[in-house]
């Protein structure tokens, strides 16, 4: 296999909504606390990302064998079916991938606390039903949910959790979940968007291949209205957590590019196109993280 159909297969492109979310959890901890534990750190990046490209190589695998009816899916758009790959061997590496990550996790467990087996057993039941089982999500209403959560929320939190469950001074309680989830949320929704951007585009094949998103349930109007929606709510989220003292007064600075974001999707919502303007929506998943991540660590630098 060649390493640009490998990087397609993973879809490494999309590894922003995981990577970025690790490092403003760790930013997080260490504003706050001064916690790093860089060692379990280190073993859950590796797990996280292992387990991250088995979930889009299981994802590709199940759309290609869900696609039994569309032929033209298969050989056309789908990377398995486009590229002639092996089917067992996709299912060797998704099965690799899955063990390795599940085998570093548990080590991490053992070193940190059952809190942290929760988040993964969620993370992996979220992971492998996305594509695969009797009542996949992706073919349902509810990815924009369990992507956004379980990408923007869970990994923030499991890395925050890493480097201070053995700090004295950390309370868990619902203050520090309900604090992490607020500090999180606009790339919660920014990642929810990438999602329902992706569904609003392919709302004619997702019929064809019996999806029922949530664009089946609202219609594309109301998707778009809500993917603007959700931008909003995510920078009033990011400004509340300013006040709060949850995050660095310098994180305000992602503010100054709501512009090229709102004419992003603006662009998106007037013709979105799968080739043509749902790359917007992937530039405004990865300008967003970006500069949360680059104004979150200079306000730990210069503690503002």
């Amino acid at each position: 296999m060649k390493p640009s159909v490998f990087f397609e297969l993973v879809e490494i492109k999309a590894k922003t909504a995981s990577v970025f979310p690790f490092l403003m959890g760790t930013l997080y901890s260490y504003y706050h606390w001064h916690s790093i534990n860089a060692l379990d750190l280190t073993l859950f990046f590796v797990a996280m990302f292992l387990f991250n490209m088995a979930v889009d190589i299981n994802d590709n695998y199940w759309d290609y064998k869900n696609a039994t009816g569309n032929d033209s899916f298969r050989r056309k758009t789908n990377v398995i079916g486009v590229n002639h790959l092996n089917i067992h061997l996709i299912g060797f590496l998704d099965l690799s991938f899955s063990v390795i990550a599940a085998v570093i996790g548990l080590w991490i467990v053992s070193r940190t606390g059952l809190v942290l087996l929760g988040l993964g057993l969620f993370s992996f039941l979220v992971g492998f039903c996305y594509a695969g089982g009797p009542w996949p999500i992706n073919r349902g209403p509810f990815g924009e949910f369990f992507s956004g959560f379980t990408m923007g929320y869970v990994i923030y939190l499991i890395a925050i959790y890493i480097n201070v469950v053995n700090n004295p001074v950390v309370v868990l309680n619902a203050k520090f979940y309900g604090d992490a989830l607020l500090s999180s949320l606009l790339t919660v929704f920014s990642i929810s968007n990438l999602l329902l951007a992706n569904n609003i585009a392919d709302q004619e094949e997702d019929l064809n291949l019996g999806r029922k998103t949530l664009v089946y349930y609202l219609g594309k109007a109301n998707c778009i209205f809500i993917l603007k929606s959700l931008y909003a709510l995510g920078y009033l989220a990011l400004i509340c957590s300013v006040i709060l003292g949850l995050l660095p007064k310098l994180m305000l600075l992602t503010i100054l590019i709501t512009p090229i974001v709102y004419k992003n999707a603006k662009a998106f919502s007037k013709n979105p196109i799968k080739k043509k303007t749902f790359p917007l929506i992937i530039k405004n998943l990865l300008l967003i993280t970006l500069t949360q991540t680059l104004t979150f660590f200079l306000g730990v630098i210069f503690n503002f």
